[in-house]
């Protein structure tokens, strides 16, 4: 019987404590045998990397006098994360080095911009012969990088490994655009005739930088303005688009040979993109009004075709689904012109117009009225893709999974003071995507 007082328990009572606690021990000690007792530990989950998964460049053009500018865009965050100062009236650019670097071609100071998309890094600027006037950009290496220098005939091979010229590599015309094997082992160049030389499609070695003998065009689709090089993902044909003829032409890359036939996709025609998903090339034709799907998986180059007025340029969606399209009309006399821009979505599978998205109508700021005026890239994930407005100043951001216009990121501003804080934006003139 347990008692209380008021000086504490009863010596009966302690002495029922104490055999409670010892018989506690005991059994707390028999229960410590070699039994496993399972011990958790807290999982830390992977912290998200902080990386843009994926990335569009956007490449601005400032006039005749001042440097232009690159913009990055986080694909996932549809904001602006970077800026880089590049030359004077950048003309094309090339994502390189496994998507490192880019390197952007300026027509009217010679030069190569070279820097990192994702930070905002230094800018190497690098210099090419008096006269270059370099117009395109292209690689499939590693280590080298090649610049289409169209004022002087020939093509500049750039050391990716210290940002140099190392080799000037003379053609018979102005190489206007041009296409690496994907295995790095030739690369291809479209030229006009400037200078002297004459229309011609020519392969170069990659090894020993030598100029393997012109390839003979189709005799139906003769040389006259080669205007786009590409080539298919297993690197055994590279495409070659006459803008001249209006033909798109296969080429053997074992022999240098025509092969096939040529597709006819109009005179005017003049860009062109391969989808390696669907193993197609796309061809539009503002002269026309036509837009070409080619079936690359054999040398005949099966078409559809189907009308977009005034298309300019195409991206493809990497998803294989859709394809895009955009194109401007100009209207209004000079110099109170305005032009309208706009994408029409097409299917893949038959080229049926899905939907179209208008853009913007605005003052005519830019006259080339080709590729350039509304450059376009689809986003490696396909949720996005990206047209560079020339005209408005801006780059606008479709958003894929209802087609519609997300939003327009302004383009920097430019140098045309008076005043400052006034100054118009410049004009994208190119536009691609990342990994």
């Amino acid at each position: 019987m347990w008692t209380f007082s008021g000086r504490g328990l009863s010596g009966r009572s302690l002495a029922a404590l104490k055999f409670a606690g010892i018989l506690l021990i005991v059994l707390i000690e028999g229960s410590c045998g070699d039994y496993y007792r399972p011990v958790a530990f807290p999982i830390v989950p992977t912290p998200p990397n902080p990386a843009q998964t994926h990335i569009a460049v956007v490449i601005t053009g400032n006039g005749v006098n001042n440097p232009g500018a690159s913009t990055t865009i986080d694909v996932s965050g549809d904001s602006a994360v970077s800026q880089s100062s590049v030359g004077i009236m950048p003309a094309h650019a090339l994502l390189a080095v496994g998507g490192i670097s880019v390197f952007v071609a300026n027509r009217a100071d010679d030069s190569v911009s070279m820097f990192s998309p994702s930070v905002a890094a230094p800018v190497t600027t690098i210099s090419l012969p008096a006269g270059s006037a370099p117009a395109f950009v292209a690689s499939t290496e590693i280590a080298t990088v090649y610049v289409a220098d169209a004022g002087v005939n020939s093509v500049s091979a750039i050391s990716t490994a210290n940002n140099v010229l190392t080799n000037t590599i003379l053609l018979g015309g102005s190489p206007v655009a041009m296409a690496e094997m994907p295995n790095g082992q030739k690369l291809y160049v479209a030229m006009v005739a400037a200078n002297g030389g004459t229309a011609s499609v020519a392969s170069i070695n990659s090894i020993d930088k030598s100029v393997n003998a012109p390839i003979v065009a189709s005799a139906t689709a003769p040389w006259t303005s080669p205007a786009w090089v590409a080539s298919r993902s297993d690197g055994q044909r590279i495409y070659v688009l006459d803008k001249g003829s209006g033909f798109v032409s296969a080429i053997d890359t074992a022999s240098d040979t025509i092969v096939g036939t040529p597709a006819a996709v109009g005179v005017g025609a003049d860009y062109m993109a391969y989808d390696p998903n669907l193993n197609r090339l796309y061809v539009t034709n503002p002269a026309t009004g036509v837009v070409s799907s080619l079936d690359a998986s054999n040398d005949n180059l099966t078409a559809m075709t189907t009308t977009v007025a005034n298309a300019i340029s195409v991206a493809p969606l990497p998803d294989g689904t859709r394809v895009y399209v955009a194109s401007a009309t100009v209207s209004g006399t000079a110099p109170n012109q305005t032009v309208a821009s706009g994408v029409t979505v097409l299917s893949t599978s038959n080229l049926s117009i899905k939907t179209t998205v208008p853009l913007t109508s605005t003052k005519l700021a830019c006259t080339s009225m080709t590729w350039s005026e509304l450059s376009i890239a689809a986003a490696a994930d396909s949720s996005r893709v990206f047209v560079g407005n020339c005209d408005a100043g801006q780059t606008s951001v479709i958003q894929t999974s209802n087609d519609s216009l997300l939003l327009n990121i302004p383009a920097p501003l430019g140098a045309f003071a008076p005043p400052a804080t006034s100054a118009p934006p410049q004009n994208p003139v190119f536009v691609l995507t990342g990994p």
